[in-house]
């Protein structure tokens, strides 16, 4: 059971503790407090855990400072989407708002080689008049003699650059506790020219201790990609477990699911639960079209695969998408061979508008009701 209590709840105040002795009084019942803190307004959320079923929503809903009382009838406690509820499904992170509605495109290196290739990249992210970017820092891989990352040698250029071309979020991934420590310093040295969204990687879904961590810290949004050999259950209770924590700017992406049934791209495309995320839950989603298919070939119709299934995941209703760029592919020390070039930025991002015109008429269509059967009509 969720307890939303009306904006700027004064927690020093008698109306606030006679709630709260109210709730602690009820037997088996754990309570977890959780405060949104806005531009305008503070947020403050009750989570009740334990036997809830026989506690009276309309008894709770009478107390002080009650705005209202949402029962959860879904697995995802915090970012589950309940029964009846109308809670908000965005935030704001920089200046720039994410939700189900909005659309933005994160387009850069899947792994920061070089100071030159950073420029490069932003230069061509504002020329296109896009304020978001990927920027690779940690890379875990696969085989530990493969390139792991410049790590925090490349921060303070990164953040620097991403300042002088306006860049507002960068998606970076975190593989560890020591790295969200060293964004965070690099971050303030340079004087916050920009933001981050923390990533955590397919390999990291269930790193429960790094969900931990990361979700304790509500600094920086997260990006979490779906496990790429476990349910999407499994991936959203991984998930849930960050917005536990008091982390609730939490992104879904989708990435690919490692099956053979998906060759010969490089992951089993999984786009189709775009929907399905936004439906159970309230968060964002994203879709990560570069690891899925993983190559640059094209179809007889002229169109690149990972275009097409960009088009797919966002016409499905994606809100953001996570896509490698490089100015030189034969050059990256990571996924050169599935990374775009740099003069391909604007027609992709033309096929994206198009894309995401079809999916807003596609949405205003169901949104008319159906027309009346004639034949109805006549009975």
């Amino acid at each position: 059971m969720i307890i939303i209590l009306q904006p700027n709840t004064d927690k020093n105040s008698e109306e606030y503790r006679e709630t709260l002795r109210h709730l602690y009084n009820l037997p088996n019942i754990i309570i977890r407090e959780h405060q949104e803190i806005g531009v305008q307004q503070v947020l403050t959320e009750l989570y009740l855990i334990g036997e809830t079923s026989a506690i009276d929503t309309e008894e709770i809903a009478l107390l002080p400072g009650v705005e209202r009382v949402v029962r959860v009838s879904e697995e995802y406690r915090i970012l589950g989407r309940h029964k009846d509820e109308t809670r908000s499904s965005h935030f704001e992170y920089n200046g720039v708002l994410f939700s189900q509605h909005s659309l933005h495109v994160f387009a850069g290196l899947c792994a920061v080689d070089s100071r030159e290739h950073v420029e490069l990249m932003m230069q061509a992210l504002q020329a296109n008049h896009q304020v978001c970017a990927r920027m690779g820092a940690y890379k875990p891989r696969t085989s530990p003699y493969a390139f792991q990352g410049l790590g925090t040698a490349c921060l303070p250029y990164v953040f620097e650059l991403a300042g002088k071309y306006g860049i507002k979020v960068i998606a970076m991934e975190v593989t560890h506790e020591s790295h969200i420590h060293e964004i965070d310093q690099a971050l303030s040295k340079a004087g916050n020219p920009t933001g981050v969204m923390l990533q955590i990687g397919t390999r990291n879904t269930q790193n429960f201790e790094l969900l931990k961590i990361a979700g304790r810290q509500q600094k920086y949004p997260i990006l979490l990609k779906r496990g790429f050999g476990i349910t999407l259950e499994e991936s959203l209770n991984a998930a849930e477990y960050l917005a536990s924590e008091g982390n609730r700017r939490v992104i879904f992406c989708l990435r690919g699911m490692k099956t053979n049934a998906g060759d010969p791209h490089r992951n089993f495309v999984d786009f189709a639960h775009v929907p399905v995320v936004k439906r159970l839950t309230r968060m964002p989603v994203c879709i990560d079209p570069s690891h899925s298919v993983g190559s640059r070939a094209q179809s007889p119709d002229g169109i690149m695969e990972v275009m097409h299934v960009t088009a797919q995941g966002i016409i499905a209703g994606a809100n953001m998408v996570l896509v490698d760029f490089h100015p030189a592919p034969e050059k990256a020390l990571v996924d050169g061979p599935q990374a775009l070039l740099l003069e391909e930025l604007p027609r992709f991002l033309e096929d994206v508008a198009i894309a995401r015109e079809a999916y807003e008429k596609r949405v205003a269509l169901f949104a008319q009701p159906l027309p009346r059967n004639p034949l109805q009509a006549a009975l």
